[in-house]
């Protein structure tokens, strides 16, 4: 899952990223609104974790901007503002939960698994279950038949782009960012590694993944409805 941070104040962000990514998401993180909403629009999240105090455009301004474009991410306020009308104006500016500082990270995390499982395919459910194999999307594991496969971290996060994102063509370039988040990359004939390596782990436990390649677009978990 892909998680955007967008808070001012670098401690808190550095430690919510370091704490998301121990966690499996994928972070991307800013300091600043304006730039955050660009990065809205720009990327494809899951989440968004939203402080109201920004510097060059407010959180409920960079919300309402979203809501207005249509934009139904998930988005999570986490703010020092404490007032019931705080909370009603967060919640009325299109944010889905309002956490308020000072905080527990378990809550956080909590709040964030609430709001996944309010999603669609994305955030379905805990568990992805594509004929034997089961994804399960809280404790990070790929199962063949209950048999746990002993995935690194890049191949199962490759294998959970293409899971939550089924019958869909999935580019190299946005594995890669679901991966490395939007500031890094990863190689195409890397991911093709990890990917190989996944496949052959499965294989060995009497399974296949159910990924094709398109070649020229990307990958495909193609499942009939």
């Amino acid at each position: 899952m892909k998680v955007l941070l967008i808070e001012d104040s670098f401690s808190l962000r550095r430690s919510l990223r370091v704490g998301l990514q121990n966690l499996g998401f994928t972070v991307d993180d800013t300091g600043d609104g304006a730039h955050g909403l660009s990065m809205c629009l720009s990327g494809d999240y899951d989440l968004i974790v939203l402080d109201i105090m920004l510097p060059s455009l407010d959180g409920l301004t960079l919300l309402e901007t979203l809501r207005h474009k249509n934009n139904d991410v998930r988005v999570l306020i986490l703010s020092a503002k404490q007032e019931p009308e705080d909370r009603v104006n967060g919640l009325l500016s299109g944010a889905d939960d309002y956490l308020i500082k000072p905080f527990s990270f378990d809550e956080l995390h909590a709040r964030l698994l609430s709001l996944m499982r309010r999603g669609g395919l994305k955030a379905i459910k805990d568990q992805i279950v594509i004929n034997n194999l089961t994804l399960d999307l809280q404790l990070k594991t790929l199962q063949v038949n209950k048999m746990v496969i002993d995935l690194t971290p890049k191949e199962y996060k490759i294998v959970e782009c293409l899971f939550t994102n089924q019958n869909k063509v999935i580019t190299v370039e946005k594995i890669s960012t679901y991966l490395a988040g939007q500031y890094d990359s990863i190689a195409k004939n890397s991911i093709e590694a990890h990917l190989s390596s996944a496949r052959k782990k499965v294989r060995a436990a009497g399974s296949e993944l159910p990924i094709t390649t398109k070649r020229g677009f990307g990958y495909l978990v193609n499942v009939q409805q």
